[in-house]
């Protein structure tokens, strides 16, 4: 289910970035609290507690409550206005959504039998592609000789896989173990200044690997926002933000700064721009947490401490710096139980992923295949959508391991880390489209969220989309793939709300309400194929290059048409009802049938009632069995 929280100021606030479409939402039901009273969402009439108890849970709770235990979706509050809350009620209410009723097993066996079908049919034939053109001369520059074990070529087209996980993995085992030690040592000796240790052995390490000209820039950007926050003003912390990021976009500047950094080993442009950039939107988080802050200012110290914490320090993830101060600063260095187990788990679970995406190389060159479009014309339809589909899968694995491993090392440090991104194979909403979550929640925080306000206005909406992914093609660089793109995901999220609000109006809702659930969960999955393929060729897009995204909607729209089409959208449809299902037991599992509530002056509920004693026909609710909690 996914989680809305209502502030004290009667506005709707989103967890995630941005707003979900109407598609993606399994519920029928909502009820706010309007002081001692439930209401319908939908209708404004009350509550009876035995309906609650049935298919609504409404619990008063922290934010942070909600939202670990609600991480699926909600629908948005289309019909609520913001005088349906209680304003002067100082809590936070969480309001949870009925559960759709589960399909049938038999449907749903029916459902992961064609997905494990298709996926393995798709796969024979990327498997066959790879294996008949292994000698093609557009694949002798990225298809070399692998394992000796295997006796195969390997896909090395991906530059910056082979550089991080095997041409460089020494110096980057060295540094970030070196940090490890050090760290545990500092807090062994002296937790209250552990910080301190990081930034030393952070500033150390980067003036090592890139000398101490390089460690001046970098000063000199943070001394510089840094000046700009005592002012306290926001916009002007982000025009200086910003316009000391372009500075690494464009030339001359980028030509002038990068002279600053001596040595011409491999890695240094890659830790050049990566390290300037971080440094610009920490500096960024910094500024603008300063101007939000009542009493006196932040000392420049914590400033350096923040930045140059070296496992985020050139590439991320970003963790902004209210959430890093607070957890860099505490006292209690206690586990939680299985802490240091699951911290090890997941270090072995990263060095298995990275064997496993390996030894995939040596049997699927689908990072080589899109770069030759003679290859492209001549590839069957399941071949080319396999090779679309597994490219940006291995992106997003790509991610969660390089991100995996960061976050490791960062929860030694006992800090809580941005998550790894979402899986791309169970996004079917633009909401939930990222690969990188540390942008993702700096975004939301200080520019989506900032200037979408309640996120139900359809101008404001389409204001704050605009502008975040107006700072997403700066951080990216722009040009002509990144704009096309910014656009195109831009468009989708904000058809999301329009489609939303258009679908909550009559006589749509009323069809809705008098279907039954699980035919109402096939319907909005039927409207998310088009939603899941236009993630999939956006993110193609920027991720391979425009032609093959062209090549992948040609076949799959136009001369695959209707054979093709139809049988990848039946396909897509699988795919959702099994990613539906995973939320819903998810969801069964972090929300299970709640304690019976209290009634509305406050007081615990009675016992239920004896079942061999009739009670009148006035105090029995109707209730609908469809619409009965699943399992």
């Amino acid at each position: 289910m996914r989680v809305k929280i209502l502030g004290t100021k009667g506005g709707i606030r989103n967890c995630r970035f941005p707003i979900e479409l109407l598609c993606s939402v399994d519920v029928s039901t909502a009820c706010v609290r309007h002081g001692n009273t439930l209401l319908d969402k939908t209708i404004g009439t009350p509550v009876l507690p035995q309906q609650t108890h049935s298919s609504v849970s409404i619990r008063r709770a922290s934010k942070r409550a909600c939202l670990d235990a609600f991480r699926n979706k909600l629908t948005p509050f289309n019909g609520l206005k913001s005088g349906d809350t209680n304003t002067e009620d100082p809590g936070v209410l969480c309001v949870a959504m009925a559960i759709k009723a589960a399909l049938p097993k038999y449907e749903l066996y029916l459902y992961n039998a064609v997905l494990a079908s298709a996926l393995f049919w798709s796969t024979c034939w990327v498997f066959d592609a790879s294996s008949s053109n292994t000698n093609r001369k557009a694949f002798k520059s990225s298809v070399k000789p692998g394992w000796y074990y295997f006796g195969r070529k390997m896909d090395t087209a991906d530059s910056e896989w082979a550089m991080w996980i095997w041409t460089f993995r020494t110096h980057i085992i060295f540094a970030l173990s070196g940090h490890v030690l050090f760290a545990k040592l500092c807090s062994m000796l002296a937790p209250q200044y552990r910080s301190l240790a990081y930034m030393a052995y952070g500033m150390l390490a980067v003036w090592t690997s890139m000398g101490w000209t390089y460690v001046t820039l970098i000063l000199s950007h943070c001394i510089l926002l840094y000046s700009i926050s005592l002012v306290k003003i926001r916009w002007l912390c982000f025009v200086t933000g910003f316009c000391t990021l372009a500075t690494f976009k464009c030339e001359p500047f980028l030509s002038w700064q990068a002279g600053f950094v001596a040595g011409d080993f491999d890695l240094r442009h890659v830790l050049f721009y990566g390290g300037c950039g971080f440094t610009i939107m920490r500096c960024i988080s910094f500024a603008l947490e300063n101007c939000e802050r009542k009493d006196g200012n932040y000392s420049i110290l914590e400033l350096l401490k923040y930045n140059f914490y070296l496992p985020f320090f050139y590439f991320g993830p970003i963790m902004t710096f209210d959430k890093f101060y607070i957890q860099a600063n505490k006292s209690d260095l206690s586990r939680k139980e299985r802490e240091m187990w699951n911290i090890n788990m997941q270090a072995v679970t990263h060095l298995a992923v990275i064997l496993t995406v390996d030894v995939l190389f040596h049997f699927l060159y689908v990072l080589t295949i899109p770069g030759d479009l003679k290859l492209l014309r001549h590839l069957s339809d399941w071949a080319l959508v396999g090779v679309a589909y597994f490219n940006l899968l291995y992106d997003w694995v790509k991610a969660a391991v390089m991100f995996g491993i960061i976050n490791t090392v960062s929860r030694l440090d006992h800090l809580d880390p941005p998550k790894p991104p979402k899986c791309i194979t169970t996004l079917y909403v633009f909401a939930e489209t990222h690969f990188d979550r540390g942008i993702n929640d700096w975004l939301c925080k200080y520019v989506y969220n900032r200037l979408g306000g309640k996120h139900d206005d359809v101008l404001a909406e389409l204001l704050a989309t605009v502008c975040t992914y107006a700072v997403t093609v700066l951080w990216l660089g722009p040009c002509k793939v990144v704009l096309v793109w910014a656009f195109f995901n831009c468009f989708g999220l904000n058809c999301e709300l329009w489609a939303a609000k258009f679908f909550s109006m009559e006589p749509f809702a009323s069809f809705e309400n008098a279907m039954s659930e699980a035919m109402s969960r096939r319907i909005r999955a039927v409207v998310c194929i088009f939603n899941f393929w236009s993630i999939v060729l956006y993110n193609t897009l920027i991720i391979n290059s425009l032609d093959f995204a062209k090549s992948v909607a040609k076949r799959l729209l136009l001369k695959g048409f209707p054979i093709t089409t139809i049988v990848v959208m039946f396909v897509t449809y699988c795919l959702i009802q099994v990613i539906k299902e995973r939320e819903r037991r998810q969801a069964l599992i972090d929300d299970p049938d709640p304690i019976p509530p209290a009634t509305l002056d406050g007081a615990p509920a009675a016992p239920l009632a004896d079942p061999s004693i009739p009670e009148p026909a006035t105090a029995q609710p109707v209730a609908d069995p469809s619409k009965q909690k699943a399992e």
